[in-house]
């Protein structure tokens, strides 16, 4: 007697992250019914879908730049060079939780905190001793910094300049993007509008005096982090970086005067081809924004100039080895979507401070992707492919879908400062959490395919309480011998010109040349502007409603 037929299985509907529904099929239709082959153009020519430049790796790798800092200056001026000379090409530092929230490391507040998640700054002299003995002609470095950027930004041009370079060369980075600061990590100082002012200021101080300086870097990244799905990070970042050049037209800047130096921080997390489409939709969607409605007319003002890392959401304490794998792959969409600088979590930061060892892994990932996968021989490998343009295509409508729910709900400003933003992506990463812990949203070793052994030894940075007090040791030392009527004086011209509205960054570079330290310059701009009070906005309100 035969066995009867089993039931046929049901293809399962698939819908990705961003809430595109996934076809068993593309074909050249699909394409041409999202949107068709006009926004794909030649990489190096607009819209940019296929890269910025026209050979793109083929004549320069991307930039290596892992995220690092620790403990005090000396701490993490060491680990800086272990990365260099084992051929990383970019610095991107981290703060300690005080130095983000502009405390000063003898302050209460700071107490347990001192070099525990990045490195102290107090003074120019933390920074004089971090970057000792490294070229920054050579080496550029990024500052992951936002609610004290503009004294830390001062800090690198002081420091730059009084080791002899000339600020309008120096290139480099600060992340500065406030407003996602008030979505995601938290680490604000100042209300909305002093903030965004504050940013301003430094856009507008590097446009005319450290022109190759990049001031801001929009982070989508953490917003993605806190909660956003794929298109809404890069949809809510472009809204930040328009409310930026909107700040600093309004001063008098021609949109080319500072466009070309405006830069992103992407997240890449989960499906390779919406990592993919994401970043290539973006590029030209950014791009069409600054041609059609700031009237860009330089090439590079249209450009997204990004670094593309690993989102550490991704990692997963359970299986720690498999973040190393989690990695590559996050590695590899970096490259296939065309990111100029490529930043990569280590498979330890589920738990810990990354160690060298783990650093090295990460750092040997990208060099592998270089030197052995053929990664840099041709441009845009993925271009062509129904299912990435029918995507690309799908994903640029849903991010102009996006943008113009926020403009009807009052702008991008407004939505964040009275918390509506902030509502929406927590919403959504209880969700997730919800659905990871259901076993509908699938991670490996963590809902599928778990193990029941112990978990592996884990070694984790240990915090010194020895070092926080040497740096607190090193602070007061520095405020015994610097000039106290200049430092005086100068943070009276910071506190003078923090009322008048004239451009601060002149004031705090004194300050800071005078070595006022972090806490003090802070200080008197909370004396003029105050400090932020997180709203609470109303549960799934929607964006267009916001506004009313």
């Amino acid at each position: 007697m035969s066995k009867p037929n089993p039931p046929e299985r049901q293809p399962r509907r698939v819908i990705n992250e961003s809430g595109i529904e996934i076809q068993p099929l593309y074909t050249a239709a699909d394409v041409a019914a999202s949107g068709g082959e006009d926004m794909i153009g030649r990489p190096g020519e607009y819209p940019f879908t296929r890269g910025i430049h026209p050979l793109m790796y083929r004549k320069q790798p991307w930039t290596m730049r892992q995220y690092t800092g620790f403990g005090n200056a000396a701490d993490t001026n060491r680990r800086f060079h272990y990365l260099i000379a084992n051929g990383q090409t970019g610095l991107n530092v981290a703060f300690d939780l005080p130095t983000q929230c502009g405390l000063d490391s003898d302050d209460p507040q700071a107490e347990g905190e001192v070099g525990r998640v990045g490195m102290a700054v107090d003074t120019l002299r933390d920074f004089e001793i971090a970057f000792e003995g490294i070229d920054l002609d050579r080496i550029t470095v990024s500052l992951t910094i936002n609610g004290a950027a503009a004294i830390l930004i001062a800090m690198y041009l002081a420091m730059a300049e009084k080791r002899g370079y000339d600020l309008s060369k120096l290139r480099g980075t600060a992340q500065n993007d406030i407003l996602k600061e008030f979505v995601g990590r938290g680490t604000w100082v100042y209300p909305v509008a002093p903030s965004i002012r504050l940013v301003g200021d430094t856009i507008e101080y590097c446009a005319q005096h450290a022109p190759k300086y990049s001031p801001v870097s929009v982070c989508g990244y953490h917003i993605r982090e806190s909660g956003a799905d794929p298109a809404q990070e890069m949809a809510f970042a472009f809204c930040i970086a328009r409310a930026y050049a909107d700040e600093v037209i309004g001063r008098g800047l021609a949109v080319d005067e500072f466009a070309g130096r405006l830069s992103f921080n992407f997240n890449i997390a989960g499906n390779l081809f919406e990592q993919v489409a994401k970043f290539r939709a973006g590029r030209s969607l950014w791009a069409k924004i600054m041609k059609e409605q700031y009237g860009a007319t330089q090439p590079g003002s249209m450009w997204i100039r990004m670094i593309a890392g690993g989102g550490g959401s991704g990692l997963t304490f359970e299986q720690p080895e498999l973040n190393i794998v989690r990695g590559a792959y996050y590695a590899l969409i970096s490259a296939l979507s065309g990111a100029q600088t490529m930043a990569l979590c280590c498979y330890d930061e589920a738990y810990t401070i990354p160690s060298e060892y783990a650093q090295r892994i990460s750092l040997r990932t990208m060099q592998l992707l270089i030197e052995e996968m053929g990664l840099t021989d041709t441009v845009d490998p993925l271009g062509g492919s129904y299912y990435v343009e029918t995507l690309t295509n799908q994903m640029r409508a849903r991010m102009e879908e996006i943008m113009r729910e926020v403009d009807a709900g009052g702008g991008i400003v407004r939505l964040i400062a009275d918390g509506t933003i902030q509502d929406r992506v927590s919403a959504q990463a209880y969700q997730r959490q919800r659905d990871i812990e259901a076993g509908t949203f699938r991670k490996v070793g963590v809902n599928c395919y778990r193990i029941d052994e112990r978990p592996p030894e884990m070694e984790f940075h240990p915090y010194r309480e020895q070092d926080a007090a040497a740096q607190v040791r090193a602070l007061g030392e520095v405020r015994a011998s610097r000039d106290a009527l200049q430092v005086e004086r100068t943070l009276a011209r910071v506190r003078a010109e923090a009322r008048s509205g004239s451009n601060l960054m002149p004031a705090i570079l004194e300050a800071v040349k005078a070595y006022a330290s972090v806490g003090e310059i802070t200080a008197e701009l909370v004396g003029v502007f105050g400090r932020y009070q997180e709203p609470v906005a109303l549960r799934d309100r929607p964006l267009a409603a916001a506004g009313g």
